[in-house]
């Protein structure tokens, strides 16, 4: 074989490697955060990377840096910033309007609620979705001095020691007979003491036995606040623990059938912390009060999944937990083959967390929050039961 018959031989390239299969293709553009966040993978490494640049942020790490900013997230571009600036001009035409649709609502909800630019409207948003306030604004106000004055009644009735309690109907019965015989004021005589009355008594009336039966209750709502998101620095506050802990005393005793179950406070932080975080004073200033009537809204949709007594029930968490078994098998019948019928990894092994806490376990705190904003704007309320 002839120098140059080598040469051109050595320069032939199959034709299959021509092929555009082998090409590497442009990456496809990734569509801009609602909230201004990259969420897209990293860019590749430059060819000569500069020592002093950090790595880029993971996706986890890239929401807790943008919510713990207040939302403030200073794009180049700008993408991010102008399609939240719509965002948020949506939700403010929609909540200015004499009768605020709750269709229009929830469909933008879906979407995300924008933080920063200087306003939240995510509180007022989430009080409309929860039902707490009605959809008309001038009843907004009426609406809010109600209840906000009948939480201060349940704080007097639901929080005070039996002693206090004992005091205030004995000052209330020697009152009433002052004025009656017109005898000078003091302490209820003993003999006047009812059974009812004494520490030591037994009876279902008594205010000291309830105080005594409830102490177990106290005592784990207790643990539960101060083991509530220890790492964010809101929750470590004493002033917020204790508005957490008499919203669950309260919640406890108005709701003697659902009672105190543990992990209801991981479900009331998120609320809290979206309130008691408005940007309006007067309505932070009341975040404690706002905060158990939308807690109530919420969990009165599914407060069967916490009642024991309904757990074999077909409205109880056994029957939810089913529904999910068969929606799985409907949709992936291989996937639910692999896990119910091969692994043995049923649904109350993984998803009974998911729909007793609504996810707010299984991320991150800041992560959750939205994700609870499209939660709460589903058109059929929030997903506590499988639905198809």
């Amino acid at each position: 074989m002839t120098r140059e018959a080598m040469r051109r031989k050595a320069k032939a390239v199959p034709e299959w490697l021509n092929s555009p299969l082998w090409s590497t293709p442009p990456l496809a553009s990734t569509p801009a955060d609602p909230y201004g966040t990259d969420f897209s993978p990293p860019p590749a490494p430059s060819p000569k990377p500069s020592p002093s640049v950090p790595p880029p942020p993971m996706r986890e790490q890239a929401v807790d840096s943008y919510a713990g900013r207040g939302g403030e997230i200073r794009e180049e571009d700008g993408a991010g910033a102008a399609l939240r600036a719509h965002l948020l001009a949506d939700f403010k035409a929609a909540l200015s309007k004499k009768v605020v649709n709750m269709g229009e609502l929830r469909r933008l909800a879906c979407l995300g609620v924008p933080d920063g630019g200087g306003t939240d409207v995510r509180p007022l948003v989430w009080k409309l979705l929860l039902g707490y306030l009605p959809t008309e604004r001038s009843l907004w106000p009426y609406e809010l001095e109600k209840k906000r004055s009948q939480y201060s009644a349940y704080k007097d009735e639901f929080l005070l020691n039996p002693s206090e309690k004992l005091r205030r109907i004995e000052e209330s019965k020697l009152s009433r007979k002052k004025e009656l015989t017109g005898e000078r004021n003091g302490l209820l005589p003993r003999s006047e003491v009812t059974n009812e009355e004494h520490p030591l008594s037994f009876g279902k009336s008594s205010l000291w036995n309830q105080y005594f039966q409830e102490s177990e209750i106290l005592e784990q709502i207790d643990r539960d606040v101060k083991r509530t998101h220890p790492d964010k620095s809101f929750f470590s506050a004493k002033s917020n623990q204790e508005s957490l802990r008499r919203i669950l005393i309260i919640f406890s005793r108005l709701y003697p059938s659902v009672r105190y179950v543990q992990g209801l406070n991981e479900v009331l932080a998120p609320l809290f912390y979206v309130l008691k975080n408005d940007l309006d004073t007067s309505n932070s200033t009341s975040a404690e009060a706002d905060t158990f009537f939308c807690f109530v809204e919420l969990i009165s949709g599914f407060k069967n999944n916490y009642c024991k007594h309904l757990d074999n029930s077909r409205v109880g968490i056994r029957s939810i937990l089913s529904k999910l078994s068969q929606l799985l098998k409907k949709h992936d019948e291989e996937l639910w083959r692999h896990m119910e019928v091969i692994t043995k990894v049923y649904p109350q092994y993984y998803a009974f967390r998911w729909i007793t806490l609504l996810l707010t376990m299984e991320f991150s705190f800041n992560v959750c929050i939205h994700i609870w904003d499209a939660m709460l704007g589903d058109p059929e309320g929030p997903p506590v039961c499988p639905r198809d």
